[in-house]
Formats: structure tokens, C-alpha cells, sequence
């Protein structure tokens, strides 16, 4: 499984940690305990990189020594985080939406009054509409 470690820049304040990523710019995140910011930083950057892949952007090579902004407050240390890129992109590909459908009254009436679960009848429906063999993955792991 693909593993991506980045640097990251943690930065005291008053109130917690301020995170941000030099090699993953707009990649930033928080926490109040230092606990709490790898956390958020770990979260921020899985979803940041899943973001970059969805949009087609290249992912960078990690840098060894990151460019420290240098608006940065004293005190400021760098620890890697890392997260696996594929787990985030299953963990979100296959998360449970909400839609909103239209159907005539009597098959509505019909529907309930046999307890029809509609979310897995429209999802085995689109299934096999769209000939997508395996549900336990999203169509778009394959692809990668």
C-alpha cells in the first residue's frame, strides 16, 4: 500500500498548534493540543493530496528539508506525517450520500407499504445498471 510522508511545519500559539505543509501550499490545518494537530494535519493532508488527484494535479516528491515561511513564529518544529493515499480515497469514494429522488405516488405508495429500503434498491439498481462487479470499491480504484 502507497505510503506518503510530508513535513510538516507546527507552529506555537497561545491557543494551540498551527500546521501547515511548506511542499503542499493552502495544505494547513490546527489543534489545540499537539495530539490533536498531527491528527488534524494527518486529516488535512489526506485530503488535500485526495483533492489534488481528483483535480488531475501531480502530486510533489516530499522535500528533506522544507522551506520554513519566513512569517513563521519562533518555537516552530517540523515532523513528518504520513497517510496512505489510497485508504483516504476508499474511506471517501464509499462514503454514504444523501440524493433525493422522483417517483410517481403509486409506486411510492406501493414501496412503502412493502417496506422497501430505498437506498439499497437504488444501490444494487445502479450496480448492476452499470455493470460495476465489486461494490466493496469505488470504480475509480481500479483506475489508479
Amino acid at each position: 500500500m502507497r505510503k506518503l510522508s510530508y513535513l510538516a511545519v507546527f507552529e506555537p500559539s497561545k491557543d494551540g498548534f498551527g500546521v501547515y505543509f511548506p511542499d503542499l501550499p493552502g495544505c494547513i490545518s490546527f489543534g489545540k493540543t499537539f495530539e490533536d494537530a498531527q491528527r488534524e494535519a494527518a486529516d488535512a493532508l489526506g485530503l488535500h493530496l485526495y483533492g489534488m488527484e481528483k483535480d488531475g494535479d501531480p502530486i510533489p516528491e516530499p522535500s528533506k528539508t522544507p522551506s520554513v515561511d519566513p512569517d513563521t513564529e519562533s518555537g516552530y518544529f517540523i515532523s513528518p506525517i504520513t497517510v496512505y493515499p489510497d485508504m483516504v480515497r476508499n474511506e471517501l469514494d464509499n462514503r454514504r450520500v444523501k440524493t433525493n429522488i422522483t417517483l410517481p405516488a403509486w409506486l411510492k405508495d406501493a414501496a412503502e407499504q412493502h417496506g422497501v429500503n430505498y437506498s439499497r434498491i437504488l444501490e444494487t439498481a445502479l450496480l448492476d445498471y452499470l455493470n460495476i462487479p465489486n461494490h466493496q470499491t469505488s470504480p475509480q480504484q481500479g483506475k489508479r
